[in-house]
């Protein structure tokens, strides 16, 4: 995938930031993250446990090392203020539409969820698409459904839509509107995209 991220790059509608190595290591660093709260069965979406989206995103954007998560104090102090007092976001957008619909299937609440992560106000200030993309693998996971993953064939078919879903906005009548049609459609790509070699237990990965 990070190969072939230039080629990628030049065919979406709204091209990103390069895939340098740092990124990759991160979001590695990010789904081993999101297999350790798996493992100690953590309730993501406890109240209790919500400071473990802002690690998320923290991994996403330093990594884990502690002197890189000093250099960036300031930006992740900012981060944690917007996630907590965005009064049109933030993290209680997120647990109120996660609590409406508790019912539905892990896909239909991975995407409802991812939506509501990238749409105007976004939750965190940067790394939406990718903390978004590991919260909707911890969803996914929790109900033993495959994470979703980047690769090669899905880049396009995630990038264009997801640049679409930032420029909605949360309190709009349009996303209100627009939000069963957005949630089945990414649903459905979610779906499409599910693999079980990524359930695989780390001792038979190789």
């Amino acid at each position: 995938m990070q190969a072939q991220f230039p080629r990628i790059n030049t065919i979406l509608k709204s091209p990103r930031d390069r895939m340098d190595d740092a990124i990759v290591d991160n979001m590695l660093a990010g789904y081993a993250a999101v297999d350790d709260l798996l493992a100690r069965k953590v309730d993501l979406f406890s109240v209790a446990n919500l400071r473990q989206f802002l690690e998320l995103n923290a991994i996403v954007l330093c990594g884990v090392n502690p002197q890189t998560r000093t250099e960036a104090a300031q930006h992740l102090a900012a981060t944690e203020k917007h996630f907590y007092d965005e009064k049109d976001g933030g993290i209680r957008d997120i647990m109120e539409w996660y609590e409406l619909h508790a019912k539905e299937g892990a896909v239909q609440r991975a995407a409802g969820v991812y939506i509501r992560i990238l749409s105007e106000p976004q939750l965190f200030i940067e790394g939406n698409h990718r903390t978004g993309a590991l919260i909707m693998s911890y969803i996914l996971a929790r109900a033993g459904h495959p994470p979703f993953v980047l690769t090669v064939d899905n880049a396009h078919a995630y990038f264009d839509p997801s640049t679409l879903i930032t420029k909605k906005k949360k309190k709009s009548l349009t996303l209100l509107f627009e939000m069963p049609r957005l949630k089945r459609n990414f649903a459905e790509f979610l779906a499409a995209q599910a693999d079980a070699r990524y359930l695989q237990p780390k001792a038979q990965r190789a």
